[in-house]
């Protein structure tokens, strides 16, 4: 059975659909649902009916798409095997399309991977293709919530099978033999007086009958010749060599440069603005004003700017003069949210888990710990900033766009342009970075707007990096005041969590405590509370929804907890997981404690735990579940006497089922420790008048290489199906480094970024 977090899926389709959010899983209210486009609400998806729609009731994990080729594709094939969508081969080779979008994350290599595995053919023959956008073929297509991988791992192992079984069929129908005589290796068919290259084989399989899917034979992992090697990305040599393949590349004859000013307070309007004078300048095409479509997450209203050049067109849109109308705006206020949390200190909020007896245990302790945590609003800020490019002609449009969801994004720019979705075309390019912001197409709705102006010419919009962070739908903040009890013995018995967060819309929070939060289902007495303050500005996924920061509170309170009870950390956390077993009985989308011990014995381990290290240099441990992964690091860190802190080395244990490409899985988990350190030390967004007051990288500090740890990975080979790595590296990151300054100082750091509590890095 295919592991996966239920509640992280739920999670990432709530976040641009929030009907979907519906039974209150884990993490699932996280996102904007006050914003969430219009005509994604209709459907109301509960547990059942999402379960039956990706294929996961029975056991096993199909989506809804078909691995069938088209019927017009199959009778046109002429001399090509495409018995699906993912596959064709012919006389000049073979073809495997890459379902989803790449956006760093490895996909378009690692999905591919899969396919060639059981297709049995030698990866220097493959070539890889983007895949178009069409549901009809391929399903949902979109990259977050770490799901591209478990979500198509089945059906891509069916699909290369699929495949292999035809080819058999074909050479065993030449060779008159059964096919059970036939094996096949590195994209030949073997047969006792030699070999048959696919490529010739091609044309006569495309004649065989499709196999069911329950006649393929897929390989057991013992056989498996091309997953868990390192395989480069099949863009790395077009990366290094400056290749046109991301968004800001695209080009097209006769394109026009267009750029977008909205208010920087979310709800205002525009009341005028000196398009005259615009117009007027070197280089401008056109400057007109857009009413909006009363949804922010699809287009807000603006300013449009179109030139004959990205110069012209930005400089123009230094020169423009809004006069807006802020009477709805956001008037939002980071000093005035703190002040209100921290008002609410001791106090009690709406109940979200209460179970066993915590006011009882916590009347029985013998010591207890009282804490407050914080953690500021960050930005994406993604390398790319958002751009598309937009032809609307003749009633229809065509696009080309880094987005994440292009599927969402048909619906998002049909709603806005008021046409049929079938009169949209999205061509998926590579994202510079997204981070969960492009999982939202606001940007591409605004590109969708301006070209339906300027008819018959096509357009590309490009954000600046300030319209990036002052128009980004933010990670909340949010504020714990928690509470721990440990008894007589020196264990934790009690846990209380009082979460001041935020909503968007009066109702749902944007980020939210569930009943799968640690240490719930661990501990026999935990009760967690939530209190919800107005928030007017955009708030959305961003990288591990909810665990990058509820990982933060929980594993450095634990070891507040470790310390006051005079207990070793490790001990203390392997004893809180207790005995091996699933949370829930017979549900392998929750956490495992035995595959958690599993990753915290194998961290600790190699990264020496209880070495003696020189004063000021410490250890810090830390575990977190997040998006199905189980992953457990140590922080290796100094401080000095100015509180400049140096991370020498980070260890990382994960426990991710197979990995299907070694380079892939450990780059993502590099690229996690360094944006999780990168977040944790320097990075925070506050507000003042509904605005973000740092608008670029000069008041946000991203990490720079030279402090960049060792990242020291290793996996678990465990016989579970695998989930993704995208994420669930990050989280354990922040509590890592914030143990160990506390086991090098005796200074408990309970505010993130920490540079709020003077610590930078050395």
């Amino acid at each position: 059975m295919t592991t996966l977090n239920y509640a992280d899926i739920h999670a990432t389709f709530a976040a641009v659909n929030p009907a979907l959010a519906d039974d209150g899983s884990a993490d699932a209210k996280n996102g904007s649902a006050a914003h969430a486009p219009a005509q994604l609400r209709v459907a109301k998806l509960g547990r059942r009916q999402f379960m039956q729609l990706t294929g996961l009731a029975g056991g096993g994990l199909m989506l809804a798409f078909t691995l069938r080729a088209p019927r017009a594709a199959a009778q046109t094939a002429g001399e090509a095997l495409a018995p699906n969508g993912f596959i064709r081969i012919d006389a000049d080779g073979i073809l495997i399309f890459a379902k989803n979008p790449e956006i760093g994350q490895g996909v378009k290599t690692s999905l591919p991977m899969i396919v060639a595995e059981e297709l049995d053919a030698a990866w220097e023959d493959v070539r890889v293709e983007q895949a178009p956008i069409d549901a009809a073929v391929y399903g949902v297509q979109f990259a977050g919530g770490s799901m591209s991988i478990p979500m198509n791992w089945d059906p891509l192992r069916q699909a290369g099978a699929t495949a292999r079984a035809m080819l058999v069929g074909a050479a065993a129908a030449r060779l008159g033999v059964s096919p059970a005589d036939l094996r096949t290796q590195d994209s030949h068919v073997l047969h006792p007086g030699g070999k048959l290259a696919y490529t010739e084989l091609a044309a006569e399989a495309a004649a065989m009958p499709v196999p069911e899917a329950e006649s393929l034979t897929l390989k057991k992992r013992g056989e498996y010749r091309l997953l868990g090697q390192r395989i480069t990305g099949v863009d790395n040599d077009a990366l290094v060599r400056g290749k046109p393949l991301f968004g800001v590349d695209k080009t097209l004859p006769g394109m026009k440069y267009a750029t977008y000013q909205k208010c920087d307070a979310i709800g205002g309007k525009v009341k005028s603005a000196n398009l005259d004078a615009i117009k007027a300048m070197p280089g401008v095409h056109d400057a007109f004003v857009l009413e909006g479509n009363a949804n922010a997450m699809e287009l807000a209203p603006g300013v449009a700017i179109v030139a004959d050049s990205t110069w012209a067109a930005i400089r123009a849109k230094r020169a423009l003069q809004v006069e807006w109308d802020e009477t709805e705006a956001a008037t939002d206020s980071w000093r005035d949210a703190a002040a209100r949390a921290e008002a609410l200190r001791g106090e009690s909020g709406t109940r979200v888990v209460d179970a066993g007896d915590v006011d009882g245990a916590f009347a029985a302790a013998g010591k207890r710990v009282d804490a407050s945590y914080a953690y500021n609003f960050v930005t994406h800020a993604q390398l790319e900033p958002m751009n598309c490019t937009a032809r609307f002609a003749g009633g229809a449009i065509e696009m080309w766009s880094p987005t994440q969801t292009p599927g969402f994004a048909i619906r998002n720019v049909a709603n806005v342009l008021g046409i049929a979705p079938d009169k949209v075309a999205v061509h998926q390019l590579r994202c510079g970075g997204g981070f969960g912001r492009r999982l939202y197409n606001d940007f591409m709705c605004e590109a969708a707007a301006i070209a339906q102006r300027v008819e018959g010419v096509p357009v590309k919009l490009q954000w600046t990096r300030e319209d990036d962070m002052c128009c980004d739908l933010f990670r909340a903040g949010g504020f714990h005041h928690v509470a721990g009890a440990v008894d007589g013995d020196g264990k934790v018995s009690a846990w209380r969590d009082h979460f001041v967060t935020f909503t968007n819309d009066g109702e749902r929070p944007v980020s939210s405590l569930s009943p799968r939060v640690f240490p719930s289902g661990l501990l026999a007495n935990v009760r967690f509370e939530q209190t919800q303050l107005d928030w007017k500005t955009r708030c959305a996924a961003w990288r591990a929804p909810g665990s990058n920061v509820f990982a933060f509170v929980v594993q450095s309170f634990l070891h507040e907890l470790a310390a006051e009870a005079g207990r070793d950390h490790l001990e203390v956390l392997l004893e809180v997981l207790g005995e091996p077993r699933w949370l829930k009985d017979g549900d392998p989308a929750v956490l495992h404690t035995g595959r958690a011990a599993g990753v915290v014995r194998l961290a600790a381990e190699r990264a020496g735990w209880g070495r003696e290290l020189p004063k000021g240099r410490a250890l810090g441990l830390a575990f977190y579940f997040s998006h199905a992964g189980h992953i457990a690091e140590v922080a290796d860190v100094s401080v000095d006497a100015a509180k400049r802190v140096k991370v020498h080395k980070v260890t990382v244990a994960a426990d991710v089922g197979p990995i299907v490409n070694l380079s892939g899985a450990e780059n993502q988990i590099q690229g996690s420790v360094v944006d999780g350190l990168s977040t944790m030390m320097g990075l925070a967004v506050t507000f003042e008048k509904g605005r973000a007051e740092q608008t670029n990288f000069d008041r946000y500090p991203m990490l720079r290489m030279p402090a960049t740890p060792a990242v020291d990975v290793h996996f678990v080979d465990s016989e579970f199906s695998p989930t993704g790595l995208g994420e669930p590296a990050l989280p354990p990151l922040a509590p890592a480094v914030c143990n160990a300054i506390y086991a090098a100082t005796g200074d408990r750091v309970r505010t993130m970024p920490i540079s709020e509590a003077g610590y930078r890095l050395a």
